[in-house]
């Protein structure tokens, strides 16, 4: 980690502190779920068996908007990159019908934060994702999985720093994911999740509760390949919390871009996404690539 120079630092974290608490949803206008992480076969699990999978983002935002969803006068830049390992376990156990699976996900985090030319870096391990969930497979075309998702605070956190890779609280979430699969036609992909957020106790602070979904759709253009769009929409549905008070700071945004797919038909499949970010309140906005893939055993 390296910081420019103490006293630049302090107004840094106080300016950061101040966006945060007066004009950014959740604290420090971010979530533990990384908003447009999945894309195609959202809701479509394989065989049992254990599959490593790879997520891979880069995400750059140079504005901070109010709640009007106008940009603050303030220099802002947020860059971050990140690889994130997930190993997903499917058994061959059944419960009310559904397969039952597991994963976990272990975020390694780049970040990079710079507010009217202080800036901060950190690199590291970030927040734990576990999962437990059931899959259903209706036919050949449509799958469905309902779970949910505890986040742990496992990244590093600071209530002084800028360039936090962790979020120091707890999170349950909560998910239901269908896709429709075509490979000579429709192609479409939803995961809806509703997050609550604990309190963060080294701030006294709790992230009001989210809604939000991942979502794509495409068209298959021969047997390998699927191309469409994709992207995210998001919308805070409770007010933050300051010491049990509510100070509101409710946040939105809606995210689209370019996605595509390949899928060998052999266990293994790769989707790039590029996704734009709008209509975003009490927030950065900014722009995403994706990646996500699986290699079979």
């Amino acid at each position: 980690m390296t910081v420019r120079t103490p006293m630049k630092l302090a107004l840094a974290v106080s300016i950061a502190m101040l966006c945060s608490t007066t004009v950014q949803a959740t604290e420090g206008g971010g979530s533990n779920y990384p908003m447009g992480a999945e894309n195609y076969l959202m809701g479509a699990l394989p065989p049992p068996g254990v599959y490593p999978l790879i997520y891979a983002q880069h995400y750059s935002a140079d504005e901070l908007n109010d709640g009007s969803g106008d940009a603050l006068p303030i220099d802002f830049d947020l860059e971050a990159n990140v690889v994130a390992p997930r190993l997903v376990w499917v058994t061959d156990k059944t419960i009310l019908g559904g397969q039952l699976f597991a994963a976990a996900l272990l975020p390694l985090v780049d970040l990079d934060v710079s507010v009217n030319g202080f800036s901060q870096s950190n690199r590291g391990v970030g927040d734990l994702d576990l999962t437990l969930a059931l899959s259903y497979h209706h036919s050949p075309n449509l799958h469905t999985a309902v779970g949910f998702d505890i986040f742990v605070p496992t990244g590093e956190y600071d209530k002084n720093d800028l360039a936090n890779i962790g979020r120091n609280y707890w999170a349950a979430q909560a998910v239901y994911a269908a896709s429709w699969v075509d490979p000579a036609g429709l192609n479409a992909d939803v995961k809806l999740m509703y997050d609550y957020n604990f309190e963060n106790d080294d701030t006294n602070y709790q992230s009001g509760q989210e809604f939000h979904f991942d979502y794509a759709v495409g068209w298959g253009v021969s047997p390998n390949w699927t191309v469409g769009v994709g992207g995210y929409g998001y919308k805070q549905v409770t007010g933050d919390e300051v010491n049990g008070v509510d100070i509101g700071n409710k946040g939105q945004a809606f995210a689209i871009g370019p996605s595509v797919k390949y899928d060998s038909g052999k266990g293994f499949f790769l989707s790039l996404k590029y996704q734009q970010e709008f209509a975003v309140e009490n927030r950065p906005e900014g722009s995403a690539f994706w990646i996500k893939t699986i290699v079979p055993f």
